[in-house]
């Protein structure tokens, strides 16, 4: 079987597990907690950054930060994973979803300003697979309407905007190292702050409420409860696993893109015989090569495909299900028609990415997708 994801070992990450545990402190916010941030502040220019047990947990210190209110709207795409909505859900907001483009997953912006009403706060934007929003566009926007924009980057670590890094353009952004990310450490996320004003509270709330952070800088002579606040912050024996990868990280880049590069080209032909479609990248937009994806014709040919490939025993999987139509959230949604979120919910499907994929395994499978065409 050719897996879906295998998660990359760099060798390193119990060296440094190990002397982590050595050091004497394994809790969170040790000597590898600074190195990972320092490593992100410096090599993409992020203000201040902060890591965080998951992108969900980034997603919801972003929303206690912009002080979301029950009968806030947030502004996101339906087509995301569950945290992109949920985060601001649990603070009571009203989520407004927004249709995807018709040639990208990414949100329309064209579609935005006509969402906005007296009792909307933030955009939450996903740069899906990788792939760059309109970040002038968004901006824009907020800036007419006065409304925050936080970027969902969970899966575009090293990719870029018109040069910019994706993640340094919003107020706030959050990344995931989920064991499907191109860097990762099982599970893991990191939070950052562009807008100066949110850094001292964001140290706070990510310290459980508490001013603990400049305590042990010596900036205070006692700690206290300030605010309110969870257990954000991970064990730095996670903080070293995701160092040994960061250290990495042009390596895994430029396999990931080969691979993606050697899909793109192998299957281009299906494309222009019309039977598939590969994914557009905005003239804007860097390629981080996160996954690579293909959207079918409808959710029967997609289904047909997937059991097709498993047979040849190679793992696909297709994507998110719309979340205005989730059980959750459907008697909440406003009864728009979202077509192009429900399209790629329908016939959008991932092939297998993930370092140790070797390109005679991509040509395996791009061989067995033109057979079943044929």
């Amino acid at each position: 079987m050719i897996s879906f994801n295998k998660p990359y070992l760099t060798g390193k990450e119990t060296h440094y597990i190990y002397k982590a545990v050595s050091s004497g402190h394994i809790s969170g916010n040790g000597e590898f907690t600074k190195k990972c941030q320092k490593f992100f502040e410096e090599k993409y220019k992020f203000k201040k950054t902060l890591l965080t047990t998951s992108c969900t947990d980034a997603l919801e210190m972003a929303a206690i930060l912009i002080n979301i209110m029950s009968g806030d709207e947030i502004i996101i795409p339906s087509y995301t994973f569950v945290s992109t909505a949920n985060a601001f859900v649990l603070r009571g907001a009203k989520i407004i979803f927004a249709d995807s483009e018709e040639n990208t997953p990414n949100i329309d912006v064209d579609k935005i300003e006509e969402l906005i009403t007296e009792k909307t706060k933030a955009i939450v934007l996903v740069h899906y697979a990788g792939m760059a929003c309109n970040m002038d566009k968004i901006m824009s926007i907020a800036e007419k309407y006065n409304l925050y924009v936080i970027e969902d980057a969970a899966q575009a670590i090293d990719s870029y905007y018109k040069g910019k890094p994706l993640g340094s353009i919003g107020h706030l952004a959050t990344f995931s190292f989920h064991e499907t990310k191109n860097i990762q450490s099982g599970e893991g996320g990191l939070l950052v702050i562009n807008d100066e004003q949110f850094t001292e509270r964001a140290e706070i709330i990510w310290e459980k409420g508490t001013n603990r952070a400049a305590f042990f800088r010596g900036e205070i002579d006692k700690y206290g409860w300030v605010d309110i606040g969870s257990s954000f912050l991970p064990a730095d024996i996670v903080a070293a696993f995701l160092y040994a990868q960061l250290e990495n990280l042009e390596k895994v880049q430029e396999r990931r893109i080969r691979n993606w590069k050697l899909y793109y080209k192998n299957l281009k032909e299906l494309e222009e015989q019309g039977f598939i479609q590969l994914a557009k990248i905005p003239a804007y937009a860097t390629n981080n090569a996160h996954m690579f994806y293909i959207v079918l014709k409808s959710i029967k040919e997609r289904t047909k495909l997937i059991n097709y490939l498993k047979e040849a025993k190679i793992f696909p999987v297709f994507h998110y299900l719309s979340l205005h139509l989730s059980e959750f959230y459907k008697n909440k949604h406003d009864g728009r028609n979202l077509k192009n979120s429900d399209k790629y919910s329908d016939t959008l499907l991932r092939l297998p990415m993930f370092f140790e994929l070797k390109e005679k395994q991509v040509n395996h499978i791009t061989k067995k997708i033109k057979l079943f065409y044929k």
